[in-house]
């Protein structure tokens, strides 16, 4: 429902391999762990984003997207629904090519401004189950 036909394959497949995860920590309890771990065992880049920058998966965290001084591909956004805007807003600025907002991450205004800002973007979905329907 929040992603147009093809922008699933097109962001996992083509968009690029470095994917800034946004709410990333160290707490091994949290979904955005266990997320992470399924896009480095399909190659991609994992680049933690939390206020306490901490180091997971063997990637140095940023306390923002702004922090991080290399381009970024995909903005993958777990915090809450009232957060998520600014983070997409955010991901446009930094000149990410697509935004995803995890499962239960809806903010209809933010994925309106995101796709008029030209990136791609799916909302309300998990990459984890994604990928391997693609396979």
């Amino acid at each position: 429902m929040y992603a147009e036909a093809g922008i699933i394959r097109k962001i996992i497949e083509r968009t690029g391999d470095t994917w800034a995860v946004v709410g990333l920590s160290t707490n091994e309890q949290r979904a955005a762990f266990g997320v992470a771990e399924v896009l480095q065992r399909y190659g991609k880049r994992v680049v933690p984003v939390h206020p306490k920058a901490e180091t997971v998966h063997g990637e140095q965290g940023y306390r923002s997207l702004s922090e991080v001084p290399f381009p970024v591909d995909v903005v993958d956004v777990f915090v809450r629904s009232e957060l998520a805007g600014p983070v997409a807003d955010e991901a446009v600025a930094i000149g990410a090519k697509a935004v995803w907002f995890q499962l239960g991450v809806i903010d209809e205004e933010a994925y309106e401004r995101t796709r008029s800002a030209g990136l791609d973007m799916v909302m309300d979905r998990c990459p984890a189950i994604e990928i391997p329907r693609l396979r």
